[in-house]
């Protein structure tokens, strides 16, 4: 498992070479700026690369924030381990300052330990500047980097506005939605340090909230049955200590309830809600009616 943030030097990935083992912590590193908070990261693959084959990604969940993907997707990040898949979380900022957390190395730590419990192959922190993210072409050619050096063939990101709540997540979006579409461009190398384009096939939206509602304004919706992840999605988020303590333990019984829900629905007992950029087709309806029954 990769992780790059605070508590450790990032690898740098155009030192992976071919052999899944050489993907271990402790590789050739490289240190953090210290002006890292208002300046994204731009450099940090070295000049046409990409991984290996053999190491690449099959899917990338996107959030604004540690956390925002274990309440939102933890099911689901967790299940697709469980069936072989390799999966990314990239964090576009700490998160930090939060009331009760000291520093964002204590964040950061929390955020191994939950990505530890899904399984994940990789975490990623672009230390983007949380409270003022903004959409703007550096934050996203540093995700489209991503993207394209991991080469996924699905990606998974905010959905929609969370009014009251930090406007980070809608920015992630934009920021998302862009960066799938400039991983992909030619003729633009010497914006991505020559890593080749690389497109993606899926993206899908999901919604952040504590609410039962619905994504508003997509047609089409796919729900990931989740029963037997519910149970690692809400200890991925137990290990946020400093976000969610005994005086929020609210938080659980309803991101329980709401998974309870979603899956009623859709006639299984836990699900998680996407939302689809495109109708989904299918070739085999009577299996796949089946499967879904």
């Amino acid at each position: 498992m990769i992780f790059i943030g605070p508590t450790e030097k990032g690898l740098p990935l155009a030192a992976i070479s071919p052999q899944p083992t050489a993907l271990a912590a402790g590789d050739a590193q490289k240190s953090i700026p210290a002006d890292r908070e208002s300046k994204p990261e731009t450099s940090a693959y070295g000049s046409g690369t990409h991984c290996s084959p053999e190491n690449r990604l099959d899917i990338i969940f996107v959030g604004a924030h540690p956390d925002d993907l274990e309440i939102a997707c933890g099911g689901t990040i967790h299940s697709l381990v469980k069936q072989g898949y390799r999966v990314g979380m990239v964090d576009l900022t700490d998160g930090e300052p939060t009331p009760a957390s000291p520093a964002p190395e204590v964040r950061w730590a929390e955020a191994k330990a939950a990505a530890a419990v899904l399984g994940v192959a990789y975490r990623r922190l672009l230390y983007l500047p949380n409270r003022r993210l903004m959409d703007g072409f550096d934050e996203r050619v540093a995700l489209a980097k991503e993207f394209r050096f991991w080469r996924p063939s699905m990606v998974v990101g905010f959905g929609n506005k969370t009014p009251m709540a930090s406007p980070d997540h809608y920015q992630a979006m934009q920021i998302t939605d862009a960066a799938v579409f400039y991983s992909r461009l030619t003729k633009w190398d010497e914006h991505f340090d020559g890593i080749p384009p690389h497109s993606i096939s899926t993206q899908l939206y999901f919604k952040l909230a504590f609410e039962p509602a619905p994504l508003a304004g997509f047609d089409s919706l796919v729900t990931v049955d989740i029963s037997d992840s519910l149970e690692a999605k809400l200890a991925s988020i137990a290990c946020y200590k400093t976000q969610f303590p005994p005086a929020k333990a609210h938080v659980f019984d309803r991101v329980r309830g709401l998974a309870i829900a979603a899956g009623t629905a859709a006639n299984v007992p836990a699900g998680e809600v996407f939302a689809t950029t495109r109708p989904v087709a299918v070739k085999d309806l009577v299996k796949h009616c089946r499967q879904s029954s």
